[in-house]
C-alpha cells in the first residue's frame, strides 16, 4: 500500500486559469520536454519552487564571435542613427538609392547575426 500523505502536503486546493487551445498545446508540450509526468507538476515547480539556474558553458569560438557580432552590431546602429540624424535634420528629405542601400546592407547583416546566434541556440538547447 502506499504511505499516507501528511497533511500539509495534500493537494487538496485548486486554481483555474483559461488557456486557448493553442497555449494548452504549447504548455504540454513544454512540460513533457522538461520530464514533468503532468502539467499540474510543471506549473508547481514553475510558479513555487526556487528558479532553476543552469550554467552554460560556451567555446571560447562562441565568446569571440559573440563579441565580433556585438562590435558589428554596435557599429550598424552608429551607421543608422548618423542617417536618421540626417533625416531629421533636413525639410525634405529624398530618400536616394545609396540609402536604400545602406539599409538592404544592415538588413542582411542583422540577418546573418541572427543566423548564427540561433545556430549557437540550437547547439545549447
Amino acid at each position: 500500500m502506499r504511505p499516507k500523505t501528511a497533511d500539509q502536503d495534500k493537494l487538496d486546493e485548486g486554481v483555474r486559469i483559461r488557456l486557448t487551445k493553442l497555449e494548452k498545446r504549447l504548455l504540454l508540450k513544454r512540460s513533457r520536454q522538461e520530464g514533468y509526468r503532468t502539467i499540474s507538476d510543471f506549473c508547481r515547480a514553475k510558479l513555487i519552487k526556487k528558479r532553476e539556474i543552469r550554467k552554460i558553458e560556451v567555446s571560447e569560438e562562441f565568446v569571440s564571435i559573440t563579441k565580433k557580432l556585438d562590435y558589428e552590431l554596435n557599429k550598424m546602429g552608429v551607421n543608422l542613427n548618423q542617417v536618421s540624424r540626417n533625416i531629421n535634420a533636413q525639410q525634405v528629405y529624398q530618400f536616394t538609392t545609396s540609402d536604400r542601400d545602406v539599409f538592404m546592407k544592415v538588413l542582411q547583416e542583422l540577418r546573418n547575426c541572427f543566423s548564427v546566434l540561433q545556430n549557437y541556440m540550437d547547439m545549447i538547447e
